[in-house]
């Protein structure tokens, strides 16, 4: 996350959703009400002897923006969605990382840039430093303007996209071509060397008139349930999606949570407070729920888990999960329940993050500090599979839903 920053080390590939080959000339469109994106899930395996380590760098190195310079970090372990995402005339489509947490696309990790003439080089250079456990790796590269094309609506001339050097992603995984960030465009502040900010995905949707509205909606089904695959909807909402009404909270005025889709919210364990009204963000690049260590603390104690050594995860017993309390996190005076089943890493993925087959693990996980730093908590991918999210920067609020999976059993 440029504070944040995106996930994981792929297990094994998945085939990506082929999106329209065909060719996306430049051309004046009508405004759209909302136009879809579909998404296809990863499983990512563990790269590091404990999976907590890369969540607790990420939201480590969001702590440690400043005003002088964007820090991405990401975590490469648990579950992801990717977009395919075509850049040219005609386009070259790559496979990208759908990341809420940062706000610059980039492509070049495991497919050259294929330019055309609709490629500008800017003159400018792109750096962006990924906490990825043991070391730390900088993505760096040139700043070109191109032609994006999402799908057959949607297409964008002159969209900033960093093209990764030769070399620069060696300590990344190799199964994308780098990452769609889909986060306010402060997040792109000092990352490009010639530009304070550079304007997003959705900044331009929005700008060239795609789109009424610069409202993205996201939903992702969870990685145990039948069908895997998740979308986004640019302009607005999908309300077949969604179970009940969609719920907004404007964006925390807390920094450093502030840049970024920042909330605030408590969370209880069944009728017990573990964290008080407090900042944090929404992170679709951080699979599990990481919460302050005080939180984390509590949550630990009520549960009875015990620190699993080969993931750094609490792990519980048959036993105890069947007297888990649900989660409680209460937004904008309305609360949001994570069930029992939804606090449990999906068993039939044990062994992806280094786990046991048969061991329970708990998504929650701990931040690394206490409350009260402006970061206490990010609601990560787990959270997302059970509630439908809306991205809204015309109006600077984050939006909840119910879906059909936010009570699903599938874990």
């Amino acid at each position: 996350m440029v504070l944040s920053k995106s996930l994981v080390s792929l297990l094994f590939p998945v085939l990506a959703l082929l999106l329209q080959t065909a060719r996306a000339s430049p051309r004046p469109r009508a405004s759209l009400s909302t136009a879809t994106l579909k998404l296809t899930l990863g499983i990512n395996s563990v790269e590091t002897n404990n999976t907590t380590v890369a969540a607790r760098a990420r939201a480590r190195v969001l702590l440690q923006r400043s005003g002088s310079s964007s820090i991405n970090a990401t975590n490469y372990v648990g579950v992801y969605h990717s977009a395919d995402v075509g850049v040219g005339d005609p386009p070259t489509y790559y496979t990208l990382l759908v990341d809420t947490g940062s706000s610059n696309t980039w492509i070049g990790a495991s497919k050259s840039y294929e330019k055309t003439n609709t490629s500008k080089d800017t003159g400018g250079q792109f750096e962006i430093t990924y906490g990825i456990p043991p070391e730390e790796s900088t993505v760096y590269g040139e700043e070109y303007l191109d032609t994006v094309t999402l799908n057959s609506d949607l297409v964008i001339t002159n969209q900033s996209i960093g093209v990764a050097q030769d070399g620069s992603t060696s300590g990344l995984p190799s199964s994308f071509d780098g990452i769609f960030g889909l986060g306010p465009v402060d997040l792109t502040e000092g990352v490009v060397n010639n530009a304070y900010q550079v304007p997003t995905v959705m900044n331009n949707l929005y700008a060239q008139k795609t789109i009424n509205s610069e409202v993205l909606g996201m939903f992702f089904s969870p990685a145990s349930s039948d069908d895997t695959t998740g979308e986004l909807t640019f302009g607005g909402y999908d309300a077949s999606k969604i179970t009940g009404d969609i719920n907004y909270v404007s964006i925390t005025s807390t920094y450093p949570a502030s840049t970024s889709w920042g909330i605030d919210q408590s969370i209880s364990y069944g009728n017990t407070t573990i964290l008080s009204k407090t900042t944090g963000i929404v992170d679709s690049g951080t699979p599990f729920i990481p919460i302050a260590s005080d939180a984390f603390t509590l949550y630990q104690s009520a549960t009875g888990g015990t620190i699993d050594e080969a993931t750094g995860m609490l792990t519980i017993s048959s036993d105890q999960y069947d007297k888990l309390s649900s989660l409680y996190f209460n937004i904008g005076g309305v609360s949001y329940e994570l069930t029992p089943n939804a606090q449990i890493w999906p068993r039939s993925l044990n062994t992806d993050i280094g786990g046991s087959a048969d061991a329970i693990y708990l998504i929650v996980t701990d931040i690394g500090s206490d409350s009260g730093s402006g970061l206490d908590f990010v609601n990560g991918h787990c959270f997302l599979e059970r509630f439908y999210s809306v991205f809204d920067t015309t109006n600077s609020q984050v939006g909840f839903a119910t879906t059909e999976y936010t009570d699903a059993t599938t874990n």
